[in-house]
């Protein structure tokens, strides 16, 4: 789709940082956006700036770990827009910690929100793309889907899933049922990501590593999703890794 206009698009994590600055950018561009994430008044808020400013959205409070929650989601979606063209796989947690340190429960709430809420999300929209012959998924990776560091064993083995993901939905989707799958790989971006960890080991490397840094914003990721949901229609932005400049490794 080159145009975004009469579009509708499913995004979760829409309460903050990239999911809520690509519902701005979406609802712009003319698409209809259902917001989905737990805190419901952030997304009241969100949806109050988008039709001040003349867009189209919906509020879908969603836990993206309870399938039911995400299959209404899509259901809500269908009813108030009759399509959904645009999936943005966006909620996520990032509780980095050292392997030695043993945050188990937080090992688990990456594995239900990263992996299974991502499946959960992609199994409730693609029923519609398939009988729709098109569709768009943006699965949200991270540079830590290609490369791992200190702390990121397990939100690494999320997001390397993610990208597997992507890569065998695209060719399984794209060629025979017109369902593009873009995978965003994210480096350093100033949101709330990083408000999840605890293991203090961490957060003193990631405070001696971003002093010098200038970080992305929200906005800079959903100018890079916007560019892969508008290429024409023969062309599939299968993968983007999007790094600060000074970012290294």
């Amino acid at each position: 789709m080159t145009d975004l206009t009469d579009t509708v698009a499913i995004i979760t994590g829409a309460s903050s940082g990239i999911g809520e600055a690509t519902a701005h950018r979406l609802a712009q561009e003319g698409a209809s956006v259902a917001l989905a994430a737990r805190r419901e008044d952030r997304l009241q808020s969100l949806r109050n700036d988008i039709e001040a400013d003349g867009g189209s959205a919906i509020v879908c409070p969603t836990d993206v770990t309870d399938r039911q929650q995400v299959q209404a989601l899509a259901d809500v979606t269908l009813d108030a827009f009759g399509q959904i063209d645009v999936l943005v796989n966006n909620a996520g947690l990032m509780p980095l910690s050292l392997m030695e340190n043993l945050h188990e429960d937080e090992w688990e709430q990456m594995v239900d929100v990263n992996v299974k809420g991502v499946l959960h999300a992609i199994g409730a929209v693609l029923p519609t793309m398939l009988e729709q012959e098109r569709g768009h998924v943006i699965n949200i990776s991270s540079v830590a889907g290609r490369r791992t560091f200190p702390g990121s064993a397990v939100y690494s083995g999320t997001k390397f899933f993610v990208r597997a993901l992507s890569e065998r939905m695209r060719n399984e989707l794209a060629p025979t049922h017109n369902i593009r799958v873009t995978s965003i790989e994210p480096g350093a971006v100033e949101t709330e990501l990083p408000n999840t960890i605890t293991d203090q080991d961490i957060l003193t490397m990631l405070e001696e590593g971003h002093d010098q840094m200038q970080m992305m914003q929200p906005e800079d990721i959903a100018d890079t999703i916007q560019y892969a949901l508008t290429a024409p229609e023969h062309v599939d932005v299968e993968e983007l890794l999007v790094m600060p400049t000074e970012q290294e490794g």
